[in-house]
């Protein structure tokens, strides 16, 4: 089997490498950790207990996952774990922890951007293609979903869901749910208008598009969405927000 390891990192002898694995000096990789073929881990890199690790996934220099979770009660032999999927890029000083609960799960998708120092936190889901800047930091059980932008140094309370394909701006504090396909900002958070530029990159335009549009203006306006076209957008966002939150979702900007 292919592979390339530094003389100076440390693996220990039941984690498990797949073909073609780059690790570099004085990275450390514990027992019980298994990273998919390609994977590519920079100088001083910790891997920690009970994380699996998919394909092409790159970490650079003092990304730390699967540690501890943050919880004053958690109990250090509890059993509980971190998943990642495959082509993900962490950057430096990018942290990820376990689960807090035995057999749960922290879960990353695929093919995300982590900057440099920002934080996922125990039992949190964060979905496919998403981004985040320098600094982000979500708290426990936090939900997050496929293709969202999270701006520098953004911060989200524990228990909080972000849609799919919205977009937060940077130094945003959250402390309820966003609205799939929105921007949201400000201090406090409103929803401003949909994440115009984020949907067209995606291929959301045309009548899909204008279905959202009108979807917004009837949430600003507590409407009902029964009537609109049933695209695949509003499906998902319908079937969101019928979903019970447990923080409640951020109001929107009045507009006169």
């Amino acid at each position: 089997m292919k592979q390339n390891i530094h003389p100076t990192a440390y693996i220990a002898p039941s984690a498990s490498l797949g073909e073609n694995v780059t690790i570099g000096p004085f990275a450390v990789i514990e027992d019980n950790v298994e990273l998919g073929a390609n994977c590519q881990l920079g100088a001083h890199v910790v891997v920690q207990s009970y994380v699996k690790m998919g394909d092409g996934n790159i970490l650079h220099p003092h990304a730390v996952l699967g540690d501890l979770p943050q919880d004053t009660s958690f109990k250090a032999e509890t059993v509980s774990w971190l998943e990642i999927g495959n082509n993900n890029v962490f950057r430096e000083g990018f942290t990820a922890h376990r689960a807090s609960v035995e057999e749960g799960v922290t879960k990353i998708g695929s093919d995300c951007f982590f900057m440099n120092n920002s934080h996922v936190a125990h039992d949190s889901v964060v979905g496919n293609k998403t981004i985040f800047a320098n600094n982000v930091a979500i708290g426990g059980f936090v939900e997050i979903g496929d293709n969202v932008f999270m701006g520098g140094a953004v911060v989200v309370h524990q228990f909080c869901r972000i849609g799919s394909y919205a977009i937060v701006q940077g130094t945003t504090g959250l402390n309820k749910d966003v609205i799939p396909f929105m921007l949201i900002g400000g201090r406090p958070a409103k929803h401003y208008r949909l994440n115009s530029v984020g949907l067209r990159r995606a291929g959301i335009k045309g009548e899909s598009y204008k279905v959202l549009s009108s979807a917004f203006r009837l949430l600003r306006n507590k409407g009902s969405l029964d009537d609109l076209e049933q695209t695949e957008e509003l499906s998902y966002l319908k079937q969101w927000l019928s979903v019970k939150s447990n923080r409640g979702l951020h109001s929107f900007v009045e507009v006169s």
